[in-house]
């Protein structure tokens, strides 16, 4: 059985040998003298750590259009630094999940049923569109996962984006306090919250802001531990605040539910790092009593305020919520498009979705830009096979999320937490992912591949569970 396990999340893959062997690793390092005599390329990391702080931060600011842009340039420069640099390229099981995917999205697209459906340039529209923006978000990745592996550089980047972040927040909250125009109907018009202001900021959606915010809420409670100056960890504890009063703001249920599953990862990331210096009986009892706490909190939170308790409560509503009645609708239309493609899906790409899904909506006078769940959304683009690859890359890379952990502590790096952070942000896009599919927003797109590539930058060379041969913890892949 473990042995199965180590095969399933590459745990015992020989990433230095596959590499020796690959041919697409005789390209890496191909024009190395050259990079010796460029002055630009003797600045590229820096060049390139300045491309990807400054994609995170003006990405909430401007238009799609630019942002592919934006990611266009990055990749094109990523592979300029590739082939001219023979050093270690940070080269993950994670990589290799990817690439998978990646593959199995161009199938889908590949195979997309254009006669089936009567959709001339259904083909077209998945390959130009769905690859090429899944091509440029994975290039973002590879450049992230690179970088961040610098401690320096991590904190260029990360600080970038907890500072932007913050001034989406206090937007944010400003809109709650002087009120904002709904841009659309987010709140059932029936409900005694038909009024209340959703806060949106810069991103004219509330629940694309409750992703937004996700990672900024995991990064910065991150900061609160890894920020070094008592001005900084004043600061980080003035984002968390912040970045919390925002998201209780876009009244988003999805993204409430996923910062719950956030918090509880944080929480159990930082008992991890100080259970060692607890006495036993908390190092036995503390989370329980956390959990505990946090539990009579948010129902003394139900009780006393109306607002918090009728939003949540409407979850349950069923087809009494409008929101609830239309997802179940776009749900049960998603599943014959399903039944219809069950293997290959319909072509990767949102526009693809889009043009499909008119044929198959039950409400004819309200169309759908998604599935309302990623999960949903990956299944009926890509099929049964790419789902599964889609999983799979989400479990390969938590499991070598958590590897690194225990030599983190013991090291009393406390980088550490930052890692941390990248986990509670993926797990808490994951969640809300369950029920919105906001990932179709690049701005949004980013900030996954931004967690997962925290999560590969701190990948150990040898990532079984068991302890490392020698009493020296495994040391990290230095940049």
């Amino acid at each position: 059985m473990n042995s199965l396990w180590q095969k399933v999340t590459l745990s015992d893959l020989p990433l230095p040998q596959w590499r020796a062997s690959s041919y697409l690793s005789k390209w890496i390092g191909a024009l190395a003298g050259w990079r010796s005599q460029s002055w630009i390329l003797q600045w590229g990391e820096s060049i390139a750590t300045l491309m990807v702080a400054g994609t995170l931060m003006v990405s909430p600011f401007v238009s799609t259009n630019f942002l592919g842009f934006l990611l266009g340039i990055s990749a094109a420069f990523w592979l300029v630094l590739t082939v001219a640099d023979d050093g270690p390229q940070g080269f993950t099981p994670i990589h290799i999940t990817l690439l998978v995917f990646w593959g199995m999205a161009v199938v889908s697209s590949a195979f997309a049923p254009e006669k089936a459906l009567g959709l001339k340039g259904l083909k077209m529209v998945a390959f130009t569109d769905g690859i090429s923006k899944l091509s440029l978000y994975l290039m973002f990745f590879v450049m992230a996962a690179r970088l961040l592996r610098s401690p320096r550089l991590r904190a260029w980047i990360l600080g970038a984006y907890l500072h932007i972040a913050l001034l989406v927040s206090v937007y944010g909250i400003y809109q709650l306090r002087v009120g904002a125009k709904a841009l659309a109907t987010w709140v059932d018009p029936e409900s005694p919250l038909a009024k209340t202001t959703r806060a949106y900021s810069f991103l004219g959606n509330p629940n694309v802001l409750a992703a937004y915010l996700l990672p900024a809420l995991a990064l910065s409670i991150a900061a609160a531990f890894a920020w070094k100056r008592p001005m900084l960890k004043a600061l980080a504890v003035l984002m968390v605040v912040l970045n919390s009063i925002c998201m209780y703001g876009t009244q988003s249920r999805a993204g409430w539910i996923a910062t719950i599953a956030l918090l509880m990862v944080a929480t159990i990331g930082v008992f991890y790092w100080y259970r060692p210096f607890l006495p036993p009986f908390w190092q036995i009892w503390l989370m329980p009593v956390v959990f505990l706490a946090v539990t009579l909190l948010l129902g003394l939170a139900m009780g006393t305020l109306p607002a918090l308790r009728e939003r949540a409560t409407s979850i349950f509503a069923g087809r009494g919520d409008s929101s609830n009645s239309f997802r179940i609708n776009v749900w049960q239309a998603v599943q014959q498009m399903i039944r219809k493609h069950p293997w290959l899906g319909i072509g990767y790409g949102d526009r693809v979705f889009k043009k499909v899904y008119p044929i198959y909506q039950i409400n004819p006078k309200y169309s759908a830009l998604s599935a309302y769940s990623i999960y949903l959304e990956t299944l009926v683009e890509m099929g049964i096979i790419g789902l599964l690859s889609f999983l799979w890359m989400i479990l390969v890379a938590l499991f070598h999320g958590i590897v690194p952990l225990k030599g983190l502590r013991e090291n009393s790096d406390s980088h550490y937490f930052w890692l941390v952070g990248g986990l509670a942000g993926a797990i808490g896009l994951a969640i809300q992912g369950c029920f919105d599919t906001v990932w179709y927003r690049p701005d949004i797109n980013i900030l996954w591949w931004l967690s997962l590539g925290i999560i590969a930058s701190f990948y150990y060379p040898k990532t079984a569970l068991h302890l490392p041969d020698s009493d020296e913890p495994t040391p990290l892949i230095d940049a």
